[in-house]
């Protein structure tokens, strides 16, 4: 894949509107749900920092499949973690809070950043910041009326639900006005492929009814 600007990730994201979160325990495992993914139709994925030397395998796939995914690191909680993820390979940056530190880096680099968001108050914390997409976390807790509420006061919030998203939920989600979603542990459940191509049959379809 081409140098992508900060932009052209954003847009990316808008477009395809999903985000598999994987968390695969070695180098081996999450190739291997990476492939499944980009054989089900997905080709963003996001590698979280809950595995150890995580940047490592970040690095090793993002040379690997430069020319099909977009790679981002996840469970980032820190500045200095998100700079060790650009450095590795990593296209945007997902945390599940807002930490204005590791926005600041990602706009010094010119990253593209999700940050976790749960209230009002933190939604336009973050935006001020320079947040590029709010991640709604745990999107379960909350259901897909929280972005109509949210989008009630903020209608310019770009905001990602993760958390509860599923085959059954995923369009409900989207219709609400999610400009993507993050799918991890239903996306695992089961045959890999076989969930990620019925989530872009589902967010196809459902894209199509809400224009």
């Amino acid at each position: 894949m081409a140098f992508l600007t900060k932009e052209d990730v954003l847009l990316k994201i808008k477009n395809d509107a999903i985000v598999a979160v994987v968390r695969g325990s070695t180098a081996e495992k999450a190739e291997e749900i990476v492939k499944s993914c980009i054989d089900g139709g997905i080709n963003i994925i996001e590698l979280t920092f809950t595995v150890p030397y995580v940047h490592r395998i970040i690095e090793k796939i993002s040379q690997k499949y430069s020319d099909s995914i977009l790679l981002g690191a996840g469970t980032v909680l820190d500045a200095s973690t998100a700079r060790i993820a650009m450095l590795s390979g990593a296209q945007f940056i997902v945390s599940p809070h807002f930490d204005p530190e590791i926005t600041r880096m990602c706009n010094r680099y010119r990253v593209a950043n999700m940050a976790g968001i749960l209230t009002v108050k933190e939604a336009i914390e973050a935006m001020e910041a320079g947040v590029d997409i709010l991640k709604l976390f745990p999107g379960g807790l909350f259901g897909p009326a929280f972005i109509k509420d949210i989008k009630g006061p903020l209608p310019y919030a770009q905001i990602m639900p993760t958390g509860g998203v599923s085959v059954e939920t995923v369009s409900l989600w989207i219709k609400a006005g999610a400009v993507a979603v993050g799918v991890g542990s239903n996306l695992m459940k089961g045959d890999v492929q076989e969930n990620a191509a019925a989530l872009i049959r589902e967010i196809k379809k459902s894209k199509n009814e809400r224009a």
